[in-house]
């Protein structure tokens, strides 16, 4: 198992012993050494071997069918092939269906990556196949393929920046939707590495907004319940709205979305957004 850190710099020691101390928990906590065989019998393990198996054999008998191998890296198959897979799993990634902690969900909002990283950036070039093909014959090759690359790179791009954006959480209203949609929002801003301005709540939308203007901040997002966006959405963007870059809603209240546009709010964001989308326009605006 390689260190966490390994994809952009030489592992350091506290690298090397978190890689070690998982397979250590492993087998402490999960007994992976008391028993031979710790998959045996287990219906997941077995479905899952057994539909890599069928997949496999899928890719094989197409491989097969396109001449072998060879030809099939001449005519670009198993490129086409291989890319629409890492296509799928970067458009998981940005929707955050798939799940990459600290990069995607969840990040560290204190954690500095910069002065960590060592290694440059990574180029696909043509390239020659060793395998039967006659000499000089070149094939195109597949690019290295990490799915946390963008969202790393959104995150150094904010770090490399002299301004590190604000993001003011309005939130207002039901406790529970609240505190729900503020740590929604939380994890969306912060997996760029923007500043975040969490709140207790307000009283009136009036207070949010004059505490949103006093913060400085650069964008504002509203939290609180679909019922209460209905008093909370038009006082706060006309008090905000050309004081603050972006006005923003945490979910999407889809019978008043053209309402709240009207009154000043730019972007709705929710469980169906991609994030790696939406982000990479506000380091547009930001930045």
């Amino acid at each position: 198992m390689l260190p966490f850190d390994n994809a952009y710099k030489e592992a350091d020691d506290f690298g090397y012993r978190i890689a070690r101390n998982q397979q250590l928990l492993l087998k402490e906590e999960s007994y992976l050494d008391k028993i031979v065989d710790p998959a045996a019998g287990s219906y997941y393990i077995e479905n899952l071997t057994d539909e890599i198996a069928k997949g496999a054999w899928e890719h094989f008998l197409k491989v097969e069918q396109a001449g072998g191998m060879c030809k099939a890296l001449h005519a670009g198959l198993v490129q086409d092939e291989v890319e629409a897979t890492a296509h799928q799993r970067d458009l998981d990634i940005a929707t955050r269906k798939t799940t990459i902690l600290g990069t995607n969900q969840y990040p560290n909002l204190l954690e500095k990556m910069g002065d960590k990283v060592e290694s440059g950036e990574r180029k696909a070039e043509s390239g020659k196949c060793c395998c039967c093909c006659e000499k000089g014959d070149e094939v195109r090759v597949l690019k290295p393929y990490r799915g946390a690359e963008a969202f790393e790179e959104l995150r150094m791009q904010t770090e490399r920046n002299a301004h590190r954006p604000k993001i003011f959480l309005l939130t207002y209203g039901n406790l529970a939707m609240r505190k729900a949609r503020a740590g929604f929002a939380t994890n969306f801003f912060g997996v760029a590495g923007y500043e975040i301005i969490d709140n207790p709540g307000f009283a009136t939308p009036d207070e949010g907004a004059k505490a949103a203007l006093e913060s400085g901040a650069d964008v504002v997002v509203l939290c609180s319940s679909d019922d209460e966006y209905a008093e909370l959405t038009e006082p706060v963007c006309k008090a905000l709205k050309g004081k603050v870059k972006s006005l923003v809603l945490a979910g999407f209240p889809k019978e008043m979305v053209e309402t709240y546009k009207g009154y000043g709010i730019d972007e709705f964001i929710h469980v169906k957004t991609n994030v790696l989308e939406s982000l990479t326009n506000f380091q547009k605006l930001l930045l």
